[in-house]
């Protein structure tokens, strides 16, 4: 079950740290996009959440203070629901159905988040962890 545990996190964490990695490397096209969208402070708002999604999606995929790394994902994704899958205020049909789609993936993986902080604020077993190893080496 622990190898499961481990794929099923790396898996959740691969979509933040590519994205997270994008923030950086890519800056100005990204911020062009979130000026498009309204965000305010669009470049330090990219680079922050840039950081944020990086490093949670790092600690979650390592298994290193996973809790921390699923609320600043939880904390990045409540923006983005409201700034950039704001399908209700799309006119386009298409455009509307993209939106809505990015929004219920995006509502999912809040969702996920949010269940591995609870879980691991609870005492729940993550798996296979960078701290394990760490302490084994004290011993």
């Amino acid at each position: 079950m622990n190898a499961v545990l481990l794929v099923g996190r790396v898996l959740f964490a691969l979509i933040f740290i590519n994205s997270g990695i994008a923030h950086l490397t890519k800056t100005a096209a990204m911020t062009g996009y979130a000026q498009y969208k309204k965000l305010p402070a669009a470049k330090l708002g990219v680079i922050v959440s840039g950081v944020m999604i990086l490093l949670g999606g790092l600690y979650i995929a390592l298994g290193f203070y996973a809790d921390l790394g699923a609320l600043l994902i939880a904390i990045f994704l409540v923006p983005t629901l409201y700034f950039f899958q704001n399908f209700w205020t799309e006119k386009d049909a298409t455009a509307k159905q993209t939106a809505m789609t990015g929004f219920f993936k995006d509502l999912a993986l809040l969702g996920a988040a949010l269940f591995i902080f609870a879980a691991l604020r609870n005492g729940a077993d993550f798996g296979p962890h960078i701290g394990s190893h760490l302490l084994a080496f004290k011993k």
